[in-house]
């Protein structure tokens, strides 16, 4: 196998992979294997001090084959083109393997939002979202909090489009505050997602819940979430990590104590919890049941592959694990869940708040998170059989299953003109 050395690279590989295994036509896969647009924008933003400075933008397309773009803005320092076409690509397999009528967009801008005070970045989100409105709109492209950005960034975006539409048009982006036009369950959506494909995959592989031995790197949002809701289950979460550090405890890690750490301090360092500081490399060596790499893409790679000892790798992360990395956890008989349908829960609540903002009529949390159940469980279950059926690894078939997708709406639609 070629060394694949950046994301959409390795988007690229995954399509012509199962490509390959479609037998799709070489116009077909010449389509699906690029993105559809790219949208670049400069523009400049007033700050605190009345200087004024330009910033870089830009938001992909990817498909729109399944209904109209759907995807995160993320807000940068490093952030590139090509590693938004990379996210773009995975989002319209995301959406097509949960079932979803979209297809796939992301967004960023070149900023670390550190360095800007509130009214800086309220300047910045207006600005960007002016100079890429012709994209955006309930119809046409939906987008999300990612990286950088969070339910206040949204709010600017949907007041910014309400504005100018002349009414509110909460349905034009997701991931909002309640109380403008947000939806309950958004909030934890991608953790419990990613908990119940886990909790499925456990069963399935013949492993118990209880006392199932879990580390999670990167607790954050999603992987806090995950632990949580695997602890209620039965599991026992062992070790985490985040940018500053981890902490280990065989016996089992005060949960609580952490998530009170984490609200007080925003990082984990020196938490001061039972256990020992250990670090991320060292986290994803343990002998544990479940790895949950949640934090940035290619955390596990081929240096460190033959290092992983879990029975199970579930991706809350986008990419995580290089394909190099997968080659080697396969041989080691390591299942890997892969990340279109272990993260999958984000966007499936997002489609619920894009619902319920068109239709005016809002769903209480117990609804959300039964239909949320029910939309993962529905997803692994396809995919654990089409997996098992051909005979094939779950990205593989989760690949396959978004891929056909979607090859089969743009091939029903054709070509205009």
């Amino acid at each position: 196998m070629a060394v694949i050395e950046d994301l959409y690279t390795t988007g690229q590989h995954r399509v012509d992979e199962a490509a390959r295994f479609l037998n799709l036509s070489e116009d077909l896969h010449a389509v699906l294997r690029d993105v559809k647009r790219v949208f670049q924008v400069q523009f400049p933003v007033m700050r605190d001090d009345q200087t004024v400075e330009v910033y870089s933008g830009f938001r992909v397309h990817h498909s729109l084959a399944r209904g109209p773009a759907k995807g995160g803005i993320r807000y940068e320092p490093d952030a590139t083109v090509e590693a938004t076409k990379a996210q773009a690509m995975l989002m319209s397999w995301k959406t097509a393997v949960m079932s979803l009528p979209f297809g796939g967009a992301a967004g960023a801008v070149r900023v670390d939002p550190q360095l800007m005070s509130p009214r800086e970045l309220e300047r910045l989100t207006r600005r960007f979202t002016t100079e890429i409105a012709i994209l955006l709109g309930p119809e046409r492209d939906i987008p999300a909090p990612d990286i950088g950005t969070g339910p206040q960034v949204m709010a600017w975006m949907m007041d910014t489009l309400s504005m100018h539409a002349g009414y509110s048009v909460t349905a034009a982006v997701t991931g909002k505050p309640i109380v403008a036009g947000g939806s309950v369950g958004r909030v934890e959506a991608a953790g419990r997602g990613l908990a119940t494909v886990l909790m499925h995959t456990l069963r399935n592989t013949g492993l118990t819940l209880e006392g199932a031995t879990v580390a999670v790197e990167g607790y954050g949002n999603v992987g806090a979430t995950c632990a949580r809701l695997l602890a209620e289950a039965g599991c026992r979460v062992v070790a985490v990590s985040d940018h500053t550090g981890g902490w280990h405890n065989d016996h089992g890690l005060d949960l609580a104590g952490l998530e009170q750490i984490k609200a007080e301090h925003g990082h984990l360092h020196e938490a001061g919890i039972a256990g020992e500081a250990i670090t991320r490399e060292e986290l994803l060596a343990l002998p544990v049941t479940v790895l949950v790499p949640a934090s940035v893409e290619s955390v596990i790679n081929s240096a460190n592959a033959s290092h992983v000892r879990a029975r199970i790798v579930a991706e809350g992360a986008n990419g995580p694990v290089t394909p190099l990395a997968e080659a080697v956890l396969r041989e080691d008989g390591i299942v890997v869940v892969p990340d279109i349908l272990a993260n999958g829960g984000g966007v499936t609540v997002s489609y619920f708040e894009w619902v319920q903002d068109l239709q005016s009529f809002f769903w209480d949390e117990q609804e959300i998170r039964s239909q949320l159940e029910r939309a993962m469980v529905r997803a692994f279950d396809q995919v654990w059989a089409y997996s098992g059926h051909h005979r094939i690894s779950l990205r593989e078939a989760a690949y396959a299953i978004a891929i056909g997708r979607v090859a089969r709406a743009s091939d029903a639609r054709g070509i205009y003109p």
